[in-house]
């Protein structure tokens, strides 16, 4: 069901589009948020009805719309799509994801397997919608994380789809290059959102983590924003301190770094 909610801004900017996947809370709401204060006009996607009518309600400007939409299933992603494929946009913002950190082989498979319908395949179902009617100057950006470099043994199967994330969006960069089309891998680093206390299951929430560690999507999304406009790079990691960390696979070895990341990405020992 697709709903739509306006104001008037006294402060628009453009009449852009931009399309935000997960955008109930954390990072794809404050895209959201940021984006159309910029003078965008978007659409809203997520799960939860309650959450994008509270957003849609904050955003400035007009013409804002939200879709309800599970990307885990293919009804939703089906949704996504003609949402998408039934208006121009110009900026797809690929953030919808999600984790567990119950242990593979203890885990069901079901839930596993929901990883990779959110994170990889509904992703790139939106992506190649998007680019095949993308023109010039337009922009899709994939949320990705610097556990695509930093492979974290707590949460395997979310690793391995960022890992993909990354290494998709690389590709696409230089595969759309020639159009003038924009693509980037987003990949931040812990963000003071809902995450981890979804990942757990409510165990832990990440808040006794050094607070240098934790970015805000606040902080995250205008530094995105920046790296948008720059155009410069494939892969834009957020906050110095995570720049600093993807140092670790040249300083130690495999095994090592493997190690080091079992300790420092489990809920039960170090969150």
């Amino acid at each position: 069901m697709m709903s739509a909610h306006e104001q008037l801004s006294p402060h628009r900017v453009s009449d852009q589009h931009a399309f935000v996947t997960g955008a109930s809370s954390g990072i794809g709401k404050e895209f959201a948020l940021q984006l159309a204060a910029q003078g965008y006009t978007l659409t809203a996607v997520a799960r939860r009805e309650a959450r994008l009518q509270e957003l849609v309600s904050q955003l400035p400007g007009e013409g804002h719309q939200y879709l309800v939409a599970d990307l885990g299933t293919d009804a939703g992603v089906r949704l996504a799509k003609e949402a998408l494929q039934g208006k121009r946009v110009n900026l797809l913002i690929n953030n919808a994801g999600l984790s567990v950190f119950d242990p593979f082989f203890a885990s069901e498979l079901e839930a596993q397997s929901n990883i990779l319908s959110v994170n990889c395949a509904s992703l790139m179902t939106l992506a190649h919608a998007f680019l095949r009617q993308a023109e010039r100057g337009d922009a899709l950006i994939n949320l990705s994380s610097i556990v695509a470099f930093l492979p974290t043994p707590a949460q395997p199967m979310y690793s391995a789809s960022k890992a993909f994330i990354a290494s998709f969006s690389e590709c696409l960069w230089e595969e759309q290059r020639p159009r003038g089309v924009y693509v980037m891998g987003l990949c931040p680093g812990i963000t003071q959102t809902e995450f981890i206390t979804s990942a757990t299951g409510g165990e832990a929430d990440g808040q006794n983590l050094p607070k240098a560690l934790i970015q805000s999507p606040q902080a995250v999304v205008e530094e995105a924003l920046r790296a948008l406009q720059a155009r410069k790079k494939a892969i834009v990691v957020t906050g110095r301190i995570n720049r600093m960390m993807l140092l670790m696979p040249r300083i130690l070895t495999r095994h090592r770094l493997l190690k080091v990341l079992a300790v420092v990405g489990d809920p039960e020992k170090a969150l």
